[in-house]
């Protein structure tokens, strides 16, 4: 069964895996970013997202921004030696761990995501397709989530609503425009590999088709 959501924000950075420092966003939201968005209003271990298209319904805009970034996280270990020994004070030294960085992120970007899902072997007595499809709607018409879903960065909200109408191609976005390799989504089927997988994005008149997972267009 499928669902149109129409989702929008005031910035997006979906950061491109070959930036190792400076941060720079594709053109577009990748399928992995609108995967997590749809998981973030409604997720269930009997169903799997699958993202058929994103239509962009506005021009592409960059804008460059600096970020304090933080080049840590607090380790776990760290947090159970002090609770043993209760000698040391865990912590990050912002004068020491904060970090200035550059982003070049996505402006006033607002998309369609066109996507569907599929009954996994984790269903239980009762899960059936027509019993989600009421759940999700009701989430998206009450603007519920589990949390809040973001454009790549959680500063970055997601605005979100059922989209209703058809939105015409912005006239800049007609045609057909190769965006490149854009990351797919994670493959997850190994835990100790996970691996990254990528398609060739072609836009044309504004929207992205998605192949399926299992199409020769998808590499890893």
């Amino acid at each position: 069964m499928a669902i149109r959501l129409e989702v929008w924000g005031d910035y997006a950075l979906f950061t491109r895996p070959e930036m190792k420092v400076e941060r720079v966003s594709y053109d577009v939201m990748t399928p992995s970013a609108a995967r997590g968005i749809l998981e973030a209003i409604y997720w269930h271990p009997g169903m799997r997202w699958v993202i058929d298209s994103i239509q962009v319904c506005q021009p592409i805009r960059f804008t460059n921004i600096r970020r304090n970034e933080v080049a840590s996280k607090a380790s776990t270990n760290n947090m159970r030696t002090a609770m043993k020994r209760g000698k040391m004070i865990p912590y990050l030294d912002t004068s020491k761990e904060i970090q200035q960085r550059a982003s070049l992120l996505l402006r006033n970007v607002r998309y369609v995501i066109t996507a569907h899902f599929d009954m996994t072997e984790k269903v239980v007595e009762g899960d059936n397709p027509g019993k989600f499809q009421d759940i999700i709607k009701r989430r998206v018409n009450k603007g519920q989530y589990y949390h809040q879903p973001y454009f790549g960065c959680r500063e970055f909200p997601v605005y979100f609503q059922e989209a209703e109408k058809e939105y015409p191609c912005v006239e800049e976005l007609r045609g057909e425009k190769d965006l490149g390799f854009m990351l797919y989504d994670l493959d997850y089927s190994d835990p100790e590999n996970i691996r990254p997988m990528f398609f060739r994005a072609i836009m044309r008149d504004g929207v992205i088709t998605v192949p399926s997972v299992t199409s020769e267009e998808v590499v890893s």
